[in-house]
């Protein structure tokens, strides 16, 4: 590709997943995030759960001074709680979608554009239904609060069905629908899909994508080991890209920005934030190493699509 990427995309960093001690929500946020925000080669980071006011505030004048765009990821805080956005039991969604305004709250205060939700549990096929109409009823719900958080877009995240994270959504059928619902009265409303996931959900890029082509809103790219369940990387675990026995190298994230060019999904007039999201997982690999990694891989994809 000849022109510039940052034409075509904002390029953004997952900061839990780059620097795990951070991922509860404590530890080392505002040094960790000033690391990426010295780095020019990122124009957007994906951030999680602060539990300090003051760190947040601290990160918050960091990424503005930076003016790196910020989005607000749910995963850490709704992962390690076993919180359910579509869980039958009342009390236990209720808990959730609490969680999850509350997210809002902190993304605000870190002055996020987006903000990223997972799915609960798949309940299997013959409740899966039911728990679509819940999951529904608690995005409502979230839509109609972050009017009142400074509006930021509320991106789904679409996760695997059978292997690690086990999620309703889960397929790209699934995801489909969701977004056909919602997205008429939430027009802020849309997909993120993780090429690190296809893999896992056994779908093909270039045959899920279509399908949900008016929803994506956002792209995250990494790798994943499936093939073989005694590896120690097996599952959605993030690791870097092009490690042993995984599914994602340069020639992989190359076919998916030539893919994301060819539908339309990025370009001068869209720019989507697409943010790696690997993390240091082995003997040896330090946050500088990963970070190292994914720009490599997504300069050289870059110029070979």
């Amino acid at each position: 590709m000849r022109a510039s990427i940052y034409e075509f995309m904002k390029v953004g960093i997952v900061h839990f997943k780059a620097f795990p001690q951070v991922v509860d929500g404590t530890g080392p946020i505002v040094e960790t995030l000033r690391v990426i925000a010295e780095d020019d080669f990122f124009t957007a980071v994906e951030v999680g759960w602060i539990k300090d006011i003051k760190q947040r505030h601290e990160a918050a004048r960091i990424l503005k001074i930076a003016h790196l765009e910020v989005c607000y990821a749910c995963q850490p805080a709704i992962f390690s709680q076993k919180l359910n956005l579509n869980a039958f039991d009342p009390t236990e969604r209720k808990r959730a979608v609490k969680q999850v305004l509350n997210g809002l709250k902190e993304a605000y205060d870190l002055g996020a554009t987006a903000v990223r939700i997972p799915s609960g549990k798949d309940p299997g096929p013959e409740r899966r239904e039911e728990a679509k109409k819940l999951l529904i009823d608690s995005l409502v719900q979230i839509n109609e609060y972050a009017k009142e958080m400074g509006d930021p877009a509320i991106t789904l995240k679409i996760f695997d069905r059978d292997i690690d994270k086990e999620a309703l959504i889960g397929h790209f059928k699934d995801a489909l629908d969701i977004a056909q619902t919602l997205r008429p009265s939430y027009p802020k409303f849309g997909l993120l899909a993780d090429l690190s996931h296809f893999p896992l959900l056994r779908e093909k890029p270039e045959e899920a994508l279509p399908l949900v082509k008016d929803y994506l809103m956002a792209f995250h790219i990494g790798n994943c080991v499936m093939k073989d369940r005694r590896h120690p990387l097996y599952g959605d675990l993030q690791p870097r890209f092009g490690v042993e026995d995984g599914e994602i190298d340069t020639a992989e994230v190359r076919a998916f920005f030539r893919l994301l060019v060819d539908l339309g999904l990025v370009g001068p007039d869209k720019r989507p934030i697409l943010s790696a999201e690997v993390r240091p997982l082995l003997p040896g690999e330090t946050s500088e190493l990963i970070l190292a990694n994914a720009k490599r891989v997504i300069k050289e994809a870059w110029a070979l699509a």
